[in-house]
C-alpha cells in the first residue's frame, strides 16, 4: 500500500481536483491527463478533471459510456482492448494540456465509482493509457489495479464529501 502514500496529504478542505488526479496519475504511473474524474450532478456526470473536458459536455446518467454505467451499476470496470469498446470518443478529440491534437487514443481503461461515506455515487474516476497503437500503450491493467482504483474512488468520496459539508457549513 506504498502508492497510497500519494494521497497523503490530500485531505484538507481546500484539496483540488487536480491534485487528487495528479497523486492518482502517480499511483497509476499515467500521464495526469490520463486520469479522469467526473462528479454526479442529477442525472448527468460532468468533467471536474481535466479541465478542458468541463466545458465538452456532460455524460447523460441513463447512456451506454462506461462512466455512466460505472455511476449507475457502483461497479467498477477494466478493458485492456479499450479502443474495442463502443464509447464516447467525442472527450478524446479535446486537446489536453500543451501536446496537441495527436494519435493518442485510449487504448486501455480503469473506471470506478467514486462513494461517499454514505454508501452513495457521487462520481467516477477514471485511469487510462493513451497511444496511437495498443502495443504503445504500455503494461495492461491488472485486476489489483481495479481493487486499488476502487479503493481511491472510496477515498475520494470521503475526501469531496468532507470538502462540500465544510463548503456548506462555511456558507450558513
Amino acid at each position: 500500500m506504498l502508492e497510497f502514500q500519494q494521497l497523503t496529504g490530500l485531505d484538507s478542505a481546500e484539496t483540488t481536483a487536480g491534485q487528487i488526479c495528479a497523486a492518482v496519475a502517480r499511483i497509476f504511473r499515467v500521464r495526469e491527463t490520463e486520469v479522469g474524474l467526473l462528479e454526479l450532478s442529477g442525472t448527468m456526470l460532468n468533467f471536474v478533471y481535466p479541465p478542458e473536458l468541463k466545458t465538452a459536455g456532460a455524460i447523460p446518467l441513463s447512456s451506454s459510456a462506461v462512466a455512466a454505467r460505472t455511476a449507475r451499476t457502483k461497479e467498477a470496470e477494466l478493458s485492456n482492448g479499450f479502443t474495442q469498446v463502443k464509447h464516447f470518443s467525442i472527450f478524446e478529440l479535446v486537446k489536453l494540456g500543451d501536446r496537441g491534437l495527436d494519435a493518442q487514443v485510449i487504448q486501455k481503461l480503469m473506471s470506478a465509482p467514486v462513494v461517499a461515506r454514505d454508501g452513495k455515487v457521487i462520481g467516477v474516476i477514471q485511469v487510462s493509457r493513451k497511444a496511437p497503437r495498443l502495443e504503445a500503450a504500455g503494461p495492461d491493467f491488472t485486476p489489483e489495479d481495479l481493487q486499488k482504483l476502487q479503493a481511491v474512488g472510496c477515498f475520494v468520496g470521503t475526501l469531496l464529501g468532507n470538502a462540500k459539508l465544510a463548503a456548506s457549513a462555511g456558507a450558513l
